[in-house]
């Protein structure tokens, strides 16, 4: 997957918002302006941050050596994943609607209902 493709997928999601607020080159985005759930640095090959429940975290880093815990992030809860074409896309899909869906159900609940009720989710 390539960094444009990720940031396509992530933008996909209702009422995400991009934003800079650590300087040109690292990308935020936000559920409905307020929790983070992505955070992907242009390197070559570009790194994402995502939210992950810390069972499942470890997990995605024994199986997969390009997912490490989060990169100056809470490392029981964040995953770093090298966009370097070793996670196959699909997976790294299920990673993003996940830090996702984590990311919303900790909104205030009358828009974590909101956003999620356009995925189909309950909170988590």
């Amino acid at each position: 997957m390539t960094p444009q493709q990720f940031v396509d997928a992530a933008l996909w999601f209702p009422e995400t918002t991009e934003s800079e607020p650590f300087g040109p080159g690292t990308l935020v985005y936000k559920v409905a302006g307020q929790k983070m759930f992505v955070l992907i640095r242009g390197e070559d090959p570009a790194t994402v941050n995502l939210k992950c429940d810390p069972g499942l975290a470890l997990e995605l880093r024994h199986q997969f050596p390009a997912v490490t815990p989060g990169y100056h992030m809470n490392k029981r809860h964040w995953n770093s994943v090298l966009l370097d074409g070793t996670v196959p896309d699909d997976e790294i899909m299920e990673m993003l609607r996940h830090s996702y869906v984590l990311a919303a159900g900790s909104l205030r609940r009358a828009d974590r209902d909101r956003v999620l009720a356009v995925l189909g989710e309950d909170a988590p």
